[in-house]
């Protein structure tokens, strides 16, 4: 997330359960640096392409480095399920026509989703978070480099904070089909922010992308963005994964697309 941490969970952290996508975690302690730091791997096994990707975590060094339900929703969505929407199968076909899709990530956290949108739809994606997030987001797009290319998908990784206009338009504006995030509304003062970014992203004459959002909601508050983003877009719930176990409700997946007249 842009502007400080991802919340990526509250307080059911310890419920570090996923999908049945995800499969097979394998945990090891190593020397890191000059400090013994408790690594984690999750492998996402990626049906689609029969393929799998690897994705290291670093709990310790807080929650961006961490993965949480919202990114294995995300990255089940597109693996298994993304045809089961017009709209957003609309918006991934541009593989099928020849042209790579384009597609930038927010606040990317350990860059799962992103590495595995590129793997799945061989698409260029452009991972993004803050500066001191990037280091692992470059590790797990090198872990991973291989299945990449073997799927014709690229990442790039870049620093964005939400809202700062020079951070946007280093990204480049009207480059995008696809805008993604998982876990990004949060903290309410982040709120306009992100929707500043979004109308960034998604606002001019080619209003083609839509922003694809995994969000398990957590806080009452969190209907104060919504309220906010209706004003600018159509937001539509498009799938949603049933509660995990111990858990009141699961992740919903929503598309954002924008109203005419934004800009």
């Amino acid at each position: 997330m842009s502007g400080e941490d991802s919340p990526r969970n509250h307080s059911d952290a310890d419920d570090n359960h996923f999908p049945m996508l995800l499969a097979g975690e394998e945990e090891e302690e190593v020397a890191e640096k000059e400090s013994m730091v408790p690594l984690q791997h999750q492998r996402y096994h990626l049906q689609s392409i029969a393929s799998a990707i690897l994705i290291r975590q670093i709990p310790s060094q807080g929650l961006s480095f961490q993965l949480w339900p919202a990114a294995a929703a995300l990255v089940n969505l597109l693996d298994v399920r993304r045809h089961a929407h017009p709209a957003l199968s609309a918006l991934l076909a541009r593989r099928d026509a020849g042209t790579p899709l384009r597609a930038l990530e927010l606040g990317s956290g350990t860059g799962a989703a992103g590495i595995a949108a590129a793997a799945i739809l061989g698409a260029r994606v452009t991972v993004t978070d803050l500066p001191h997030v990037l280091p692992n987001i470059q590790f797990n797009v090198d872990l991973n480099r291989k299945a990449l290319e073997t799927h014709g998908g690229a990442v790039d990784v870049a620093a964005l904070s939400w809202g700062v206009i020079e951070d946007m338009e280093a990204m480049g504006r009207g480059k995008y089909d696809l805008i993604m995030g998982s876990d990004v509304v949060y903290h309410d003062h982040l709120y306009e922010p992100l929707l500043k970014t979004l109308r960034f992203f998604l606002s001019g004459e080619e209003r083609t992308a839509a922003f694809l959002m995994a969000h398990l909601r957590r806080w009452k508050k969190e209907s104060g963005f919504f309220k906010k983003a209706k004003k600018d877009f159509d937001v539509e719930i498009i799938h949603r994964d049933p509660p995990l176990e111990g858990a009141r409700i699961g992740v919903a997946v929503y598309l954002f697309v924008p109203k005419t007249g934004l800009n």
